[in-house]
């Protein structure tokens, strides 16, 4: 099996300022298949692109309604990033943004190892995929194409659904949703309570996850020795000597969702390129800016996190917590880069 010895050769998170007009945004480090956009200074809503739906196509994290069309967000990826249209959200003159960009196996490839055949852009090595389907409203399998998913991330394009998210640590019995900030649900139709395989995952006949004649998207991660995890943790409580959470390498990148009724959480080490005594985080479930100067979420250090304070959204006593996190430096494979705190 293939090893990674450079993450952001896989998953990159880029900075930038808007220009009002036409932007390329380089700096990305390869061709994205999926970049999610948002406003870091002002209240704006989230904005996802990939390769398979096409650049003309967006999603809104933060809402349940269905798939846009805008010729002036996402206009091209790149070689090296994107190029950006004159949109008001994504590029609005002197506004700072993050962009959050993954590596699939850009043009999409008919896989018919589920019993709907999908769409799918794969990459096996970094165990990531953008899948597509038309819905048929009955019990059904896709397949993702890439090794076993640890979490999916599913939206019904053509319906004002909400987001649906599946994470291992949750089991597939229980789902939550991406635009909002609710505690786990239990549902039969949703995963048809089974756990994904390493060719397929299950979904049921709610119209959230396969609604009759409705394009789905999902995005599938597989986790990978060194570059990504998909876990949990339980918050101690203590704001001095919070929970650490292992995950084998120095994050860049880091989501975290409780269990219970929170927001969803989301910083990186562009936004935070030092462990301080407050951090920059944004939450994909609201238009919110960037918080900061107010609340500890974490440390980044050389093999995991550690959680700084005691907010309940991230550190509470006894409350359980599901993340996704990607490496700075994989600590496999011949990656020489010392993996050190910050």
């Amino acid at each position: 099996m293939a090893q990674i010895n450079k993450a952001n050769e896989y998953f990159n998170t880029k900075l930038y300022t808007g220009n009002g007009s036409t932007q390329a945004v380089t700096g990305v480090n390869f061709q994205p298949d999926w970049t999610w956009i948002k406003c870091r200074n002002d209240s704006q809503e989230p904005r996802l692109v990939d390769s398979v739906r096409g650049t003309t196509k967006y999603l809104d994290a933060s809402l349940a309604i269905a798939e846009l069309t805008d010729t002036n967000i996402l206009t091209s990826f790149d070689t090296d990033g994107f190029t950006l249209g004159d949109d008001a959200i994504s590029n609005l003159n002197g506004n700072t943004h993050a962009s959050w960009n993954w590596l699939a196996g850009g043009t999409a490839s008919s896989n018919t190892d589920g019993t709907i055949t999908s769409s799918v852009s794969a990459n096996t090595t970094s165990g990531f995929s953008v899948v597509t389907w038309t819905g048929t409203g009955a019990n059904a399998t896709i397949g993702h194409g890439i090794s076993t998913p640890q979490m999916i991330i599913l939206k019904n394009r053509d319906s004002a659904e909400n987001w649906i998210v599946g994470h291992n640590s949750n089991g597939w019995t229980k789902y939550q949703s991406l635009n909002l900030s609710d505690s786990v649900s239990t549902a039969s139709n949703i995963w048809q309570n089974t756990a994904p395989t390493s060719s397929v995952f299950s979904i049921g006949d709610s119209g959230k996850v396969n609604g009759s004649g409705n394009g789905i998207v999902a995005y599938c991660f597989a986790e990978k020795k060194g570059f990504s995890k998909f876990g949990s943790y339980v918050g101690n409580g203590d704001a001095s000597n919070n929970t650490f959470v292992y995950t084998g390498f120095k994050p860049s990148f880091l989501i975290i969702k409780d269990t219970a009724t929170n927001s969803w959480i989301m910083k990186d080490n562009k936004m935070n390129p030092y462990n301080a005594t407050y951090d920059n985080f944004l939450l994909p479930d609201l238009a919110n800016a960037e918080s900061s100067g107010t609340y500890k979420v974490c440390d980044f250090l050389s093999n995991g996190f550690k959680i700084g304070d005691t907010n309940s959204n991230y550190g509470g006593s006894g409350r359980t917590y599901i993340y996704m996190a990607f490496a700075e430096n994989p600590l496999v494979g011949t990656n020489n880069i010392p993996a050190t705190a910050r």
